[in-house]
This record gives structure tokens, sequence and C-alpha cells, in this order.
């Protein structure tokens, strides 16, 4: 998306896991948030003081920027009650590994204790830079939101795939296949999705003559070597590459944005993760849903936002969030 829209376009993307289909139980349509949201409440240079003139200033030691960046948490919307645990983590709290290829940074169950399902990385690889070869005994989901790359992956019947990924193109690598991924353009950067929420836990394997320490993303060259070859098996529902470059997102009705879900049923090899990417335009509101049958995680790309996560018991909390924040929503909590 162009750089004229990045104030006014909030990008998101949803994900649930061992939900091989998306399936969400929603109340009325996507419509203009003035029909939905009360009138917020107008809190001033980061201090809870209301707009009917409640609350005071903080006088004692305070983190002003978060402050600002969390005004929810400042003043609660009326609409909130009760206690609900922390559901929003942002990876610029997270630790940035520097390597001499890019650099990586995670988020885990450590950093997002109610992320049980899911945890996440962000990788960025320079030009002809590789993250080496390696696999998990999870599966990875990837989704490239800058720059171009190149994938290679080959499973434990020998069947191999090489594709070259633009942004908004989609990988998915189930546990055990072997993968390895290069920087084509100047500067690329990818977001990682892993199905546990301990993914440190899990680990991931290398060949053993891989040198010693691991050099994970280092630097190389890029080939002029065509992308061709013969038939490896991972095409059609085998493939582990989903363009969604080439793929026209839904409008919503009323305007308020656009979707693409991507799932089993359009890509059969994601068995472990179902998607939603969503852009909603200023206003624009996803309509009150939920999943019964696993957690929702989101991955906040650009723009600002805010959600109300129902969890029961009449508890329920409203959170801001911005680029590179994630978030959960429990298993069949509303939100």
């Amino acid at each position: 998306m162009g750089s004229t829209l990045m104030w006014w376009l909030t990008a998101i993307i949803a994900f649930a896991t061992t939900a091989p289909i998306i399936e969400d139980r929603s109340q009325g349509n996507s419509a203009s948030a003035e029909h939905a949201i009360g009138k917020r409440q107008m809190l001033s240079e980061g201090q809870p003081i209301s707009a009917d003139g409640g609350g005071a200033p903080i006088l004692g030691g305070t983190n002003k920027q978060i402050d600002l960046a969390n005004p929810d948490n400042l003043g609660a919307q009326k609409s909130d009650n009760g206690v609900v645990p922390n559901l929003k983590w942002s990876f610029s709290n997270s630790k940035t590994r520097i390597l001499p290829g890019g650099w990586a940074r995670e988020q885990v169950v450590t950093d997002l204790p109610s992320s049980h399902d899911i945890s996440a990385a962000q990788q960025h690889l320079k030009k002809g830079a590789i993250r080496e070869l390696h696999w998990h005994k999870v599966a990875e989901w990837g989704y490239v939101y800058a720059g171009s790359i190149i994938v290679s992956a080959v499973d434990e019947d020998g069947r191999y795939q090489v594709d070259k990924l633009e942004v908004g193109d989609i990988w998915y690598f189930p546990k055990g296949a072997a993968h390895t991924i290069q920087g084509l353009s100047d500067e690329n950067e990818y977001l990682l999705v892993f199905d546990t929420g301990n993914f440190d836990a899990i680990g991931e394997a290398v060949f053993d003559t891989v040198p010693s320490p691991n050099p994970y993303i280092f630097n190389a060259e890029n080939s002029d070597i065509p992308l061709t070859g013969p038939e490896s098996g991972l095409t059609g529902p085998s493939s582990y590459v989903f363009k969604l470059s080439q793929n026209k997102p839904l409008n919503i009705p009323g305007g308020g944005g656009n979707l693409t879900i991507v799932d089993s049923r359009n890509f059969p090899i994601s068995k472990t993760i179902a998607a939603t990417i969503v852009s909603l335009e200023p206003g624009g509101l996803r309509e009150l849903h939920w999943h019964p049958s696993a957690e929702e995680w989101l991955y906040f790309h650009q723009g600002q936002a805010r959600a109300t996560v129902f969890i029961g018991n009449a508890n329920a909390r409203t959170i801001d969030f911005s680029a590179g924040d994630t978030g959960v929503f429990p298993n069949n909590s509303g939100m």
C-alpha cells in the first residue's frame, strides 16, 4: 500500500489456529463507527482527565509516550468492566537480534502469556541475504510486507518448491519441511507466524555441517539463474505458496474497508493456520464476532485502531493498537 494511505488506513492480519476454515459468529454487518461507537472521552495530553472534568493529572512517574499511545488505559470506555488480562504486545518491546544480513525479533508466550496457540516474529533481509536452511517441529506461516524474496523448501519425500514472492504473498511450511529464504530487493521484510505460543521451547533444527556459531541470517549475492526446473510435486493443492498479490480483496459493504480470507479452502496446505487480512478505512468497524474453537491473534501493520474484548462474567476491556502491535483474543470471547 502506498505511503499516502499510511495514516488513513489501518491494516490488520488476524489468525486462528486449529481451525482450518475461519468460522466466526457475527452480529450485524460492517458499518461506520458513527453508528456503533459512542463519543470518545477527550483525554488531554495523556492525562486521566475526562471530557466532563473527571479525574486529575498524574503527578508521579509515568511514561508519557505509553500514556499517549494507550488513552483507553487512562480513561476506560463505559463498556469496560472487571478484570481482563493483558492481551497486547508490541514488537518494539521485543529484543532485536542483529545479524550480518539483517535482523530478527519475536513475540512468544513469555511476552504475551494469553497467546497459547500462536507466536510470531519479524525478520529483515538485506539484498542477497539468506535465512539459512532449517526446519521446525511446528508449522510456519509467512507474509511478505516489504521487498521481494525467494523461498525454497523440500519435504521428507524429496519434493521441492522454489518460488519468488512479492509484497502480499504468503507461504506455509508444514512442520518438518526444510526451507530457506533469500532477499531479492534492496531491503526485504516479512512476518512469521507459528502454530504454538511457546516457539522458543520448540526450537529449530539445522544441518550438522552448518558453521558454528549458527549464522542464522548471513550475507550472500543474488544469482541470475532463472527459477525454472522440472515439476517437483509441490504444486496445486500441495503448493507451499499462496500468491495473495494476484487475488483481489473483497470490498466490505458500506465502504468500511476490505478483507481477504486465506484458509484451507483456498490454500489447502495451510491446515493449522487460517488468516484474514483486513484493511479498515477511518471509522470502519469490524462487527462483533467470536470464534468458538480457537484464539484469534492479530498483527497491526500500519495505522491505529482499538478493540473491545468481552471474556464473560461481565468482564470487558478496550485496547488501543498501533503499527507493530500484536494482540490475542481468548477462545470464545466476543470482540
